[in-house]
């Protein structure tokens, strides 16, 4: 995405009134930028220092919001896995919740500071920080691989040192210890990456657009408005999640066992689970991946697995359940490994092939002004032209320099502390594994940073496979290697993840004029503040759902298993796959590969139209039953768009975080109920016509 502001002067063509042409062609120019220029319209409004933007109010959001969104993460975590950006409704909570407390003050002639969108985009950094934590943790992933609740569902690796269960005390310390480290790697090249080299960073400069538009005139009343219809569905998807609730005294009651397709597709996990958060996440996530989950589940669930399950006793024994890793089990786990890993190998070859020749391109430029290769055929982009608001923009940007020395002082401290910690809470991993980790760290963290900036993808969970495989099979299955490889996925998975959170940030504030330094303080208090949030949200479901982790339950935690056969894998090799498992792993791990060769060859205009294959391999683990709440979405968000487009993409939005808002807080009062256990009064079951014979026949003999 290019940077607003920046256009490209035209020259008018010489004749004999060829001066005349030319000042009419600069007054023009001179228009359009004054037209299209963001910072011209904040030109007469002060910039706060650093310090006014770091306010009280803003942290005081910050929590309340970091809570809220902690638990949307942690639900959709511990279902499916699908995290949709949740940046739209972060800023727009955040500016909301902040015009309102400046509204009270004003009217009682108590407001100090006006509120402003370099406080906006701190509290935006410190929510997008302490959420992230909720994914990054690994709570729905690795660290959760580690229980006994997931080891149970794997006949491998099931001693003592293999296995680690969750305490709030040690995993609160864990994440602490590996957290920050990512902060302080890419602080010194923070000039390089936004200014030198131009990384667009595609959500970060989104963000500060939705920001920028929030605080202008107009869209600060279309942010009322969108506000108000947030809000609207919010507590409609709330009001919803309580009244099921109602229905869901047993197992399998409720609506969310809705054999809305027929039993018989029940069975598969084709039905509509009437999930509000599915429906909204279907509305954010593009058509293209909604389509994609749908044929991922129509090809496991609706082919596969039944052509698979009618070789039993054959391909693996007929008397084991269909949860054994040695039966069916371990098709629908070991494959979705398969398509995961190649299709994460691919993207990470694709990305390094891009970022390698744009450093060395740089590095062998004179001019290091000039823009990195952000086109298509990989050679620099140069525009002579500098805008107003580029020349504003970093001017402020570079005005409030972050010390080096804090940065390098900051890394060693932290990694020192983190090299003797960490084998305290994991003996199996030793100091010197930490070690190099971190000696390796700050180079993937670039590499990741720089390569968001250019697709906008970040490859943390690929990282962390690679760190699962490398250190497990570093030290061993003898010596705990799953438990170490899980651990090392841990450390590698935050570093990365959170040093290219911290650019996306710096984009953030560099296009809405936020200081460099209170946005690195409010990514540390936003991180910080994940580091005791999001374990807190995580112990709570862990204590109120006895079933979670169990697969074919409210919260599955599918990647958990994932994670940890990944794990075993990487100690044991292939030995305990079922019959011909290997073969179709090999099958889809190719496939998935070809596939992306496919979009990428084909060109944008057809890519469109060919799957996913990271999206394809969710639902051959879990089921597709999320697929047909999010291509609901899908269809709600069509239908809106073409009765009503300029409504559609301006509150469509809206609707969606206003689903996800409200069912996910639900979680919060349902955990509460069931630790006090208070149990739903109705079971709401749904039974074929011959089943229902035969238990009222059963209850006639009882009366």
């Amino acid at each position: 995405m290019s940077e607003q502001g920046q256009i490209t002067h035209r020259r008018g063509k010489r004749d004999e009134n060829g001066s005349v042409e030319t000042a009419k062609a600069s007054a023009a120019d001179q228009e359009m930028e004054e037209m299209t220029s963001i910072e011209k319209v904040f030109e007469g409004k002060r910039v706060p220092p650093w310090k006014e933007q770091l306010t009280f109010r803003a942290l005081v959001v910050s929590f309340v919001l970091s809570i809220m969104f902690s638990i949307i993460v942690m639900k959709l975590n511990l279902t499916t896995g699908i995290i949709p950006s949740l940046n739209v409704s972060a800023g727009l909570l955040g500016f909301f919740f902040v015009k309102s407390w400046t509204k009270i003050l004003e009217k009682s002639g108590l407001l100090m500071h006006p509120f402003t969108r370099q406080e906006n985009t701190v509290i935006q950094t410190c929510v997008v920080a302490a959420y992230g934590i909720a994914f990054s943790g690994g709570f729905g992933s690795y660290l959760f691989a580690m229980s006994s609740k997931t080891a149970k569902q794997s006949s491998e690796a099931t001693s003592s040192q293999d296995i680690k269960d969750p305490q709030l005390g040690w995993m609160i310390g864990f994440l602490f210890l590996v957290s920050f480290i990512g902060l302080f790697s890419l602080v010194p090249l923070r000039k390089i990456m936004i200014i030198d080299y131009k990384l667009s960073y595609p959500s970060g400069t989104a963000t500060a657009f939705l920001i920028n538009g929030f605080h202008t005139p107009q869209g600060a009343k279309l942010a009322k408005k969108q506000v108000k219809m947030l809000g609207k569905f919010f507590v409609g998807s709330f009001l919803w999640g309580f009244f099921q609730w109602f229905y869901t005294a047993g197992d399998n009651c409720g609506f969310v066992n809705f054999p809305t397709l027929g039993l018989e597709a029940y069975k598969n996990r084709f039905y509509f689970d009437f999930s509000a958060t599915y429906v909204g996440v279907g509305m954010i996530c593009p058509y293209l991946v909604n389509v994609s989950v749908l044929l991922g589940g129509i090809l496991s669930w609706g082919i596969m697995w039944p052509l698979i399950g009618n070789r039993k006793g054959s391909w693996y024994s007929a008397t084991l359940p269909t949860s054994n890793l040695h039966g069916l089990q371990g098709y629908r786990v070991f494959i979705s490994i398969a398509m995961i890993l190649g299709d994460g190998l691919y993207n990470f070859v694709k990305v390094l092939s891009k970022t390698i020749p744009a450093i060395i391109a740089h590095a062998r430029s004179k001019n290091m002004a000039s823009t990195l290769p952000l086109t298509e055929n990989g050679f620099p982009a140069t525009d002579a032209t500098i805008s107003y608001d580029e020349q504003r923009r970093t001017e402020l940007f570079l005005k409030d320099q972050i010390p080096k020395k804090v940065a390098f002082v900051g890394y060693l401290i932290v990694a020192i502390i983190s090299i003797v910690t960490v084998p305290h809470i994991f003996p199996q991993i030793k100091w010197y594994h930490i070690l190099v980790t971190y000696i390796f760290a700050p180079v993937l963290a670039f590499c990741n940073a720089y390569g968001c900036g250019l697709t906008d993808w970040s490859l943390a969970s690929t990282y962390g496979k690679l760190a699962i495989f490398i250190f497990g099979a570093w030290v061993g299955a003898s010596h705990g290697g799953v438990l170490a490889g899980l651990a090392a996925c841990g450390v590698m998975m935050n570093i990365v993840s959170t040093a290219s959170d911290l650019m996306q940030d710096f984009k953030t504030g560099y296009l809405t004029l936020a200081s460099p330094r209170s946005m690195f303080i409010s990514q540390v208090i936003g991180t910080a503040m994940g580091c005791v949030i999001a374990p807190c949200v995580f112990w709570l479901f862990y204590k109120a759902f006895a079933d979670l982790g169990v697969p074919g339950t409210e919260y599955p935690a599918p990647y958990a298993l994932v994670y940890r056969n990944m794990a075993i894998l990487g100690v044991d090799g292939f030995s305990s796959l079922p019959k011909n498992c290997l073969t179709l792993c090999y099958i889809f791990f190719a496939g998935a590969i070809l596939i992306n060769l496919l979009r990428d060859a084909a060109g944008k205009k057809w890519a469109q139209y060919i799957p996913l294959p990271m999206a394809m391999a969710i639902p051959f683990y879990i089921g597709p039953y999320f697929a047909i709440d999010m291509c609901m979405g899908s269809l709600i968000l069509f239908i809106w768009e073409r009765l009503d487009k300029p409504k559609a993409d301006a509150f469509a939005s809206a609707v969606a975080s206003g689903l996800i808002c409200g069912d996910g807080i639900w979680t919060l009062p349902q955990s509460i109920l069931a630790l006090a256990k208070v149990k739903p009064p109705i079971c709401m079951k749904f039974l074929s016509r011959k089943t229902n014979d035969k238990v009222d026949t059963f209850l006639e003999t009882l009366s």
